[in-house]
């Protein structure tokens, strides 16, 4: 059997971090069994689903290099894939359900469930229809809706359980007697997520779905609604909840952003691929660093954890840095530039340097970040504009003689030349008391404003002589 899986957002929104780890198996399980990936657009909630939201969703998958085989945008055999598109489709396939006695027509008002929930709770039941339509005579039917009475159209449940095999979770049992007869078409006349996804994963041949685990107490109703429409159910697996630390919620803070803010901070595409395929699956062994390749390649459903996984943001960045460092230097560089540009952080003073020259700094940091967006603060080392930071570090007793050594070297250096810190560093010493962090924390911060960052011999070199004095001035005026 060739595998067919289909990842199928809703445009309400943009694509979070779930959303994203989802399609991320779908396509790893299609590229690891040679098979294919659909993408269908679940644009059936009209007042909530965007165009824009669907360009982004577009956009995010393919920054993400998680290309489909069929789609909105590419097509294929079973089009369209946006499921608003498909009414026809749908309710043709209601009608074959209710001739077939598979579903009926429901009258039932929204007072009178909640009526019925009621008596369930006083009872101590889950809330459940008590399937008092489902009797009714055709004649009883008709009258009603000759009267103008609104229907709702419901599947019947007549089995009394069902058992079937996740791929995940092994053997799964539901009660279908807590059940009660389902909505697959709502009384203003549209089919509901449960008719929907049902028949467009038979007609456009899925075999597999992979989705999450709040899907589950879902998958009973669309195996039997698949079979009454006469298709073979898919398998399914469901994937745990991604959560935050300590097993709560995921919060905002902690890593439930949206994809585009990911992409704003400055993390690759390789890196949100490698660190998502790492919560909740593993290959079983010590290995963390992935690229796509080797995803591809690695990926078996089976190796998926049934319990939850914990979002954990400094392994994210960890991975982060490891990806970065393993860019070529070109690579890296063009990349940086590119995110500095998308971004609009690239100041006007560096715009104004050489390719070349630019192309030197912003290598100097690459071994010094975790994602692209730390080069915004890291590159105000170059920038005349920048504000001073950590100033009480040159209020400390004897700082000011530092200050006036380190103004005397440059002030040697002949204009156009660059610095050398090896040299700089054997001036001090013979003319400074002071040693180790004592002596160089005040000289990182009287040259670059920051007490932290690169080693000096690599920063000193690119700075300019004339920014070096204005900010040795402003030390001096602060020293202690």
């Amino acid at each position: 059997m060739s595998v067919k899986v289909r990842f199928a957002p809703s445009p309400t929104g943009y694509l979070h971090i779930g959303n994203v780890r989802t399609a991320l198996f779908n396509y790893l399980y299609a590229k690891s069994q040679g098979g294919k990936l659909v993408l269908r657009i679940e644009d059936t909630d009209k007042e909530r689903s965007k165009t824009e939201y669907i360009d982004q969703i577009l956009k995010d998958l393919n920054w993400l290099g998680l290309h489909w085989d069929e789609g909105p945008d590419v097509g294929g055999a079973s089009a369209p894939y946006e499921q608003s598109k498909r009414l026809d489709f749908h309710l043709k396939a209601v009608d074959q359900l209710i001739q077939q006695g598979h579903a009926y027509r429901c009258f039932c008002t929204p007072q009178d469930l909640d009526v019925m929930k009621e008596e369930c709770k006083k009872n101590g039941q889950p809330p459940r229809y008590d399937n008092r339509c489902r009797n009714l005579s055709e004649d009883d039917v008709k009258q009603r809706l000759e009267k103008g009475d609104k229907a709702a159209i419901r599947f019947k449940i007549d089995e009394p359980e069902l058992t079937f095999e996740d791929l995940v979770r092994g053997s799964v049992r539901f009660d279908l007697n807590l059940f009660g007869d389902f909505i697959i078409v709502r009384p203003d006349g549209t089919p509901t997520f449960h008719l929907a996804v049902c028949y467009d994963d038979g007609s456009m041949g899925i075999t597999h779905v992979l989705r999450g685990e709040d899907h589950l107490a879902n998958t009973p109703k669309h195996i039997l609604l698949m079979k009454a429409m006469g298709f073979t159910p898919p398998q399914y697996a469901h994937l745990s909840l991604i959560m935050g630390k300590g097993g709560k919620v995921l919060s905002k803070r902690e890593g439930a952003k949206s994809l585009e803010e990911y992409r704003k901070l400055g993390y690759l595409p390789e890196v949100v691929d490698n660190y998502l395929a790492l919560l909740g699956w593993s290959a079983g062994d010590d290995k963390e660093i992935y690229t796509m390749e080797e995803l591809e390649k690695a990926f078996d459903v089976k190796r998926v954890n049934k319990s939850s996984a914990i979002f954990d943001i400094e392994k994210m960045d960890w991975l982060s840095g490891e990806h970065i460092r393993m860019l070529e230097d070109d690579v890296y560089v063009q990349k940086a530039l590119d995110y500095l540009k998308e971004q609009n952080c690239l100041s006007e003073s560096l715009k104004l340097l050489p390719l070349d020259e630019i192309k030197s700094i912003l290598l100097i940091f690459k071994d010094n970040i975790t994602r692209f967006e730390e080069l915004v603060d890291r590159l105000t080392i170059y920038d005349p504009n920048a504000p001073m930071q950590d100033e009480f570090v040159l209020q400390q007793e004897g700082v000011s003689q530092i200050v006036e050594a380190v103004k005397s070297y440059v002030e040697s250096v002949a204009d156009g030349e660059s610095m050398d810190f090896s040299v700089l560093n054997q001036q001090l010493k013979e003319s400074v008391s002071k040693k180790g962090k004592e002596l160089f924390l005040p000289l990182r911060v009287a040259l670059t404003y920051r007490s932290h960052g690169p080693e000096m011999k690599r920063i000193l070199p690119l700075l300019k002589k004339d920014l070096c004095l204005d900010r040795l001035k402003k030390a001096s005026e602060i020293a202690g």
